[in-house]
């Protein structure tokens, strides 16, 4: 089933070229944090752009829930009137995250550091992920967790009575271990530092910053990325224009991609450094993306994105860019099949616990649709067909994963026979558009029930 309703079914096959403009929803990191922050500002914040796909909107209630008042004003447009760093007050209710990783890791952040009890919960998807990767963390201010085994959901949080801040040296590249860190070191005393060894996305840190939080990143000795965040400051509302999701553009861009005399444009998508690992490595498998008027929208990176269909070759994805396109390997998976030769993909290991096991997932889809896959823990292979190459004509599982449904329907478009998604309901959680966006190109993408 999908995260809210029965599953829907859908298939994808050949229809010509893509052409047209692809304007993609804002930004889903983003979206997160702007309603937080403005949650925890003093004063009302307005939101433009935000996205409003399942995941957010569970955000937005769960902000409605701690207290702030939370509104819409209109497509994408939002107010926010926050209580303040150390306002928040406790939920009457269970906080259902949804399908969201990054919602509910980063509202256990706000609530770790207030003498409360919180109670999280989330779909089938959401309740089989590793949830003690914060929850340990976040324990060393003084919460304690209690879940079911191995830190999953359904799990209660009691915040600290009296919390201390601390310094933690993330042991794996995520920015939601990162930033719940830091948003629970919002509401303690004294300074709270995050060390990570690989840098990820920054969204958290040039937001607080632009909320009025003092916030230093420096490099140790090491290398390593050190951040120091000063706790209970006064956070200042803000206007927040959220830039266009990267990793929504990727679908219309890879679909441009791979499907013979097409041209996308896609305006306004976000080139935070953080998280422009994909469109890197598709140009080095020589695709023709231009980057045009290039400039900065809410103290986000941004450029418009020209893209052409390429005839690409396989190459070796350096390790150490996965942090910077993690949510784009299930998509490069599908490139990678119509490229000539073999794609490398090492050092994802990630990707086995995000909504889905996004590996096996990727493997077992493919090889159903004819390409051949090889794996580890740590490693996907992808051996390429080349140009037309793929025959397509499997029905895909998608284990309530958002981002494995429009993969699989982005390979059918470009395959010898159609190819079918046991379930796009999910694509709501991030794409709530994804499926009018693509027709509107000029894809074959139907519902199949």
């Amino acid at each position: 089933m999908s995260s809210h309703s029965t599953p829907i079914p859908m298939t994808a096959r050949k229809n010509g070229p893509l052409k047209g403009t692809a304007a993609v929803p804002g930004d889903k990191s983003i979206s997160h944090r702007a309603l937080i922050f403005g949650a925890m500002a003093v004063g009302e914040t307005r939101i433009t752009g935000l996205l409003e796909g399942e995941d957010v909107l569970d955000t937005a209630k769960a902000m409605q829930a701690l207290g702030a008042e939370v509104v819409r004003e209109g497509a994408g447009e939002w107010t926010v009137h926050g209580v303040g760093v150390g306002g928040f007050t406790e939920p009457e209710d269970v906080i259902d995250c949804g399908n969201s990783g990054t919602g509910v890791r980063l509202i256990m952040g706000c609530v770790a550091t207030y003498d409360f009890c919180t109670t999280f919960t989330g779909d089938g998807s959401l309740r089989k992920r590793p949830m003690a990767r914060v929850t340990e963390p976040l324990a060393l201010f003084g919460a304690q967790s209690v879940g079911r085994s191995g830190g999953r959901l359904p799990l209660t949080l009691v915040g600290a009575s009296d919390p201390v801040p601390v310094e933690y040296q993330t042991p794996v590249p995520s920015a939601q271990v990162k930033s719940a860190v830091l948003l629970a070191g919002l509401n303690a005393p004294g300074k709270t530092v995050v060390i990570e060894k690989e840098a990820t996305r920054d969204h958290t840190e040039r937001m607080l910053v632009g909320f009025g939080a003092e916030l230093i990143t420096e490099k140790t000795p090491e290398g390593y990325n050190k951040i120091t965040l000063t706790g209970r400051p006064e956070l200042r509302p803000q206007e927040v224009a959220v830039p266009r999701d990267p990793s929504s553009a990727a679908f219309p861009v890879c679909a441009a991609l791979i499907v013979p005399g097409s041209e996308v444009f896609v305006p306004g998508v976000s080139q935070n450094p953080t998280r422009n690992g994909l469109f890197l490595t598709l140009r080095e498998m020589g695709a023709d993306i231009a980057f045009e008027n290039e400039r900065e929208e809410g103290g986000e990176p941004v450029a418009d994105l020209r893209v052409k269909y390429s005839k690409l070759k396989g190459i070796e994805v350096p390790p150490e860019r996965a942090a910077s396109m993690i949510d784009e390997y299930p998509i490069l998976s599908v490139v990678a099949a119509y490229a000539e030769g073999m794609t490398t993909m090492r050092g994802v290991k990630e990707l086995r616990v995000k909504e889905s096991d996004r590996i096996d997932a990727m493997a077992r889809g493919l090889e159903a649709c004819g390409v051949a896959i090889e794996e580890d823990q740590d490693t996907l292979i992808v051996h390429g067909l080349g140009a037309g190459g793929v025959r397509g004509g499997a029905t895909c599982a998608t284990h309530l994963d958002h981002r494995i449904a429009m993969s699989f329907l982005i390979l059918g478009m470009a395959s010898h026979e159609p190819v079918s998604v046991d379930d796009g309901g999910p694509i709501a959680t991030s794409f709530p558009v994804f499926e009018k966006l693509m027709t509107g190109l000029g894809a074959h993408v139907i519902r199949s029930n």
